[in-house]
């Protein structure tokens, strides 16, 4: 059995509560076309179990969500002509997050859409990235 929250949006499109432009409706997943899209087609796919964030979810839910992808993609790009998507999970209000249910955003691109993304790289300090890699690899080992 799924669970849900009654107080989260998301769960309430699910429910058939708030009216949705569904795209795909199975058993482990959902998906919709967002009602601020960025471009048209912009879809959101969520999972039916509740999840506030992505580390809340089990790895096997992840990657049930996940192996919807591939033909979502295929189905927004022929459909709007894009010729590629960004796809983003924003994970937690400092990151973006609005509604508190795990979704990824499936954003159909064309070349001069006018869209942009920050992504202003950097570099780390002497011994900055081995450090991080031995705290990231110490708490894996520990899974």
């Amino acid at each position: 059995m799924m669970t849900t929250d009654a107080d989260c949006v998301f769960c309430k499109i699910m429910a058939g509560d708030i009216p949705s432009h569904r795209v795909l409706d199975t058993e482990d997943a959902y998906a919709f076309l967002d009602i601020a899209p960025l471009a048209s087609g912009h879809t959101l796919l969520i999972p039916r179990r509740h999840a506030r964030r992505m580390e809340d979810m089990t790895p096997d839910a992840a990657a049930s969500l996940a192996r919807h992808l591939p033909t979502l993609v295929q189905a927004i790009m022929s459909a709007t002509g894009a010729s590629g998507v960004n796809i983003l999970q924003n994970n937690g209000s400092v990151a973006g997050q609005v509604v508190d249910h795990v979704h990824l955003h499936i954003v159909p691109r064309r070349d001069g859409d006018g869209l942009g993304f920050r992504w202003n790289a950097g570099t780390y300090a002497a011994g900055e990235a081995e450090s991080l890699l031995e705290r990231i690899a110490g708490y894996l080992e520990t899974r």
